[in-house]
């Protein structure tokens, strides 16, 4: 579970202290060298901030990052199944190759058996692990300038509409329109109260969401449909500006957030995300009462389903509504989290009325953080 991650702090220490406790937990890849290892590998180790932490070696290969081959991520070290182990090496010598159901038939596996293997280890079958690291390294070489008819030979694919329908599946853009615009980055921010996925391209951010929200795989979903763009694991200037703004945020200096948000939403949605935006840190409202502020006092429901479809936390802070009878609502990120924000926003305003010059981060009560 996301929630039980542990932070990128402890990850990268657990890497250079190559901290067998944390192997398999999570998978370090550096974007210098587009390479992902165990956090045990003896290789040289990397800059913090060149690296980024991954779950599973699906999603390191989905990233585009492909294996050590020192480390062996892809060998799992707790005795395999011979099949695993022998089709992982053959991986490695082949990584280019389009693998099918025949070629695991004619060296005597059985295509089930191999699936249910792969599944229980590592989440995917061969087939598909096989699929995402020639996909992953194809998106790499168009995005560098790579002619579509390279990148599709690279791949292992003698059909260019097969490559160019499996580069769709995945990446959500056909591999010609991959050349020809920016693709939209993204990358983890670190919080107190919880890493945080940033999505941007060069000009705006699209998403800030707790990364443990259950909706966020359908809202990358979403953006990918709404701009008809790929997402690629990385930084641009609107991700480093926000990471910079709550980085104030958090440590009780400011609640202005600058970033240049993507206007995503209907024009109702919208204008009910300023009305968010215009509300002073601490400040509440309740569904009712930001209705009739819009001058839409039969609309409250259109006013939750708005808050719901939210897809910049803290920044848009929906975190602001409550309930009229002043409980707390429904929050995506956790009632605790907005329990914690409110209390945060409040002590930032009551140092700021005092007038003091205290910017230490808030020291919150155990039962305000995450639930065991």
């Amino acid at each position: 579970m996301l929630l039980e991650r542990p932070s990128d702090d402890t990850l990268y220490a657990a890497l250079l202290a190559r901290d067998a406790a944390y192997d398999g937990l999570a998978y370090v890849a550096v974007r210098t060298t587009g390479i992902f290892c165990r956090l045990t590998c003896p290789a040289r180790k990397p800059k913090r901030a060149h690296v980024i932490f991954f779950e599973t070696t699906a999603e390191c290969l989905e990233a585009g990052f492909r294996p050590c081959l020192r480390c062996r991520p892809l060998s799992t070290g707790r005795e395999p199944e011979p099949a695993v182990s022998a089709l992982i090496d053959l991986l490695e010598q082949e990584p280019e190759r389009r693998w099918g159901e025949r070629d695991l038939i004619e060296r005597g596996y059985d295509p089930s058996t191999v699936r249910r293997q792969f599944k229980r280890r590592f989440g995917v079958s061969f087939l598909e692990l096989a699929r995402l690291r020639r996909l992953g390294q194809a998106a790499e070489t168009l995005t560098a300038g790579t002619s579509v008819i390279d990148a599709q030979l690279d791949a292992g694919y003698e059909s260019g509409s097969g490559f160019r329908a499996a580069i769709t599946r995945l990446f959500g853009a056909a591999p010609k329109h991959l050349q020809t615009r920016d693709l939209l980055k993204a990358d983890w921010i670190d919080t107190p109260i919880g890493p945080m996925l940033a999505i941007a391209d060069r000009l705006a951010l699209h998403l800030l969401e707790f990364a443990d929200r259950p909706a966020l795989p359908a809202e990358i979903r979403k953006i990918q449909e709404n701009t008809r763009s790929a997402i690629a694991i990385g930084r641009c200037a609107p991700i480093d500006q926000i990471a910079t703004e709550l980085d104030s945020y958090f440590a009780g200096q400011t609640a202005r957030f600058d970033t240049r948000l993507a206007a995503h939403g209907t024009p109702f949605q919208r204008s009910v995300w300023e009305r968010l935006r215009a509300m002073a840190p601490g400040e509440t409202l309740s569904y009712g009462a930001l209705a009739r502020d819009l001058g839409r006092p039969a609309a409250i429901r259109a006013i939750a389903q708005a808050n719901g479809a939210n897809q910049i936390a803290i920044v848009i802070p929906c975190h602001r509504i409550i309930g009229a009878d002043g409980s707390l609502t429904g929050y995506g990120g956790g009632l605790w989290r907005k329990r914690w924000l409110l209390r945060h926003e409040n002590r930032m305003n009551s140092r700021a009325s005092e007038g003091g010059t205290s910017h230490e981060p808030d020291r919150e009560s155990p039962e305000l953080r995450q639930p065991a």
